[in-house]
């Protein structure tokens, strides 16, 4: 039987290195489960989730070449769903009210209001702080 990129087999973990495992294949055949392929969850330690002699289900990644196969267990498993602490705080747009039958130079006067009225604000707070009007050093 030959080694398919793709397939899942069982296999046989015949090593325990820091960097991955070594998985005996039916065919005889010994390939490697990178540390990063073994679980979806941060692994310290290999040898605190694989042990020598225990049957794993792996798939084949790739097939070197020179004859070198790539394995992986955590491709076998079922892709876990995402938390809100794996996906973060996403920056949202604010949802604004409809338009309407605002035409775009409707819209344009609107912005451009709005927008000088902030900058008169942020200028007032600004001003406030330094403490008072402008003036003039001689």
């Amino acid at each position: 039987m030959a080694v398919e990129v793709g397939s899942i087999v069982e296999g046989k973990v015949t090593g325990i290195k820091k960097f991955g495992a070594f998985v005996q294949l039916p065919d005889g055949k010994t390939g490697m489960v990178h540390i990063s392929e073994v679980s979806n969850e941060y692994i310290q330690e290999l040898s605190t989730v694989l042990s020598e002699g225990q049957q794993v289900k792996v798939k084949v990644m790739s097939v070197s070449p020179e004859g070198k196969i790539a394995l992986s267990i955590k491709r076998t498993m079922p892709r876990p769903k995402p938390t809100r602490a794996d996906t973060g705080k996403v920056w949202q747009p604010r949802q604004q009210a409809p338009q309407g039958d605002l035409s775009f130079e409707d819209m344009m006067a609107k912005f451009k209001s709005q927008s000088e009225e902030k900058i008169s604000d942020l200028k007032r707070v600004t001003e406030a702080r330094r403490g008072g009007g402008y003036s003039r050093r001689r």
